[in-house]
């Protein structure tokens, strides 16, 4: 069954970051333990958390980082037939696309055509992973990471999801230069969307809900580079525009930022 825009997905799309957070603390444990076994796939999949609404992404992260290069290759083979959605099986790929991420970040490997396969998996948790393992890549080359997002940001719609995810988190806005490349990529994505003609689709959809978070990310994390960014779109007579937009401005991050400015604005938007 593809779950294309699960409820589950919706909410994991803006609390990953996080989870991430909170998974650190217990990822050594889970480190150590990984290495006293000769074999993982069978604890892996009793302590994935699956089936359930959230994998256990300490343990994730643990074997993305000690993880060898051929381990990770073949559990990021794992396809949806294999590992369907939301089986403990469906946690060996998702632990397999995040550390591809990782071997890139070491420079184990050019992993990124694997990498760009996987943002158009039918499973969502396939599909966070892959944003993950970009972050991980865009903490050591942020640069070389932008120049690939710029890519993908023409390709699908998934693709484009994968870039919104991927760069929309606060540990990639902090220099300015790096966030106004990140806005650009992001306002050129914004800018396909009135073009789309079957705005029905699951991927549409997909990657509308992506961009209804997205922006509120990076303008919180860069207001001067991000309000005026955003405030052409407010003016959008699109209606699925004007969604996007009003879906960031109730973020409390907004609020938090300037509510004011964010109370303006969704008055402007007809709120």
């Amino acid at each position: 069954m593809i779950d294309w825009a699960s409820a589950a997905e919706r909410a994991a799309t803006e609390m990953v970051s996080k989870e991430v957070g909170k998974a650190m603390g217990k990822v050594e444990d889970y480190r150590e333990k990984l290495k006293t076994l000769d074999s993982w796939d069978g604890y892996l999949m009793q302590e994935s958390r699956l089936p359930g609404p959230r994998a256990n992404l300490e343990l994730a992260f643990a074997v993305a980082q000690v993880g060898t290069a051929d381990q990770l290759l073949r559990y990021a083979a794992f396809d949806s037939v294999a590992a369907p959605s939301n089986t403990q099986e469906e946690f060996l790929p998702v632990c397999g696309v995040l550390g591809l991420g990782y071997l890139a970040a070491r420079g184990e490997g050019e992993y990124f055509s694997m990498l760009r396969r996987s943002a158009s998996d039918p499973r969502w948790r396939i599909r966070e992973a892959v944003a993950l393992g970009l972050q991980e890549y865009g903490r050591t080359a942020l640069d070389q990471l932008l120049e690939m997002m710029e890519e993908w940001s023409k390709g699908t719609l998934l693709e484009r999801r994968a870039v919104v995810a991927s760069l929309c988190e606060p540990c990639l806005l902090t220099d300015q230069g790096h966030a106004s490349r990140i806005v650009d990529i992001i306002d050129e994505i914004t800018a396909s969307v009135p073009g789309e003609k079957d705005r029905r689709s699951a991927e549409y959809r997909v990657l509308r809900k992506g961009l209804a978070y997205g922006w509120s990310v990076a303008v919180a994390a860069q207001p001067a580079i991000g309000k005026p960014r955003m405030e052409r779109w407010i003016v959008s007579q699109d209606p699925d525009i004007r969604w996007i937009m009003k879906q960031n401005l109730k973020k409390k991050r907004l609020f938090r930022m300037d509510e004011s400015w964010a109370k303006d604005q969704l008055e402007i938007l007809g709120s």
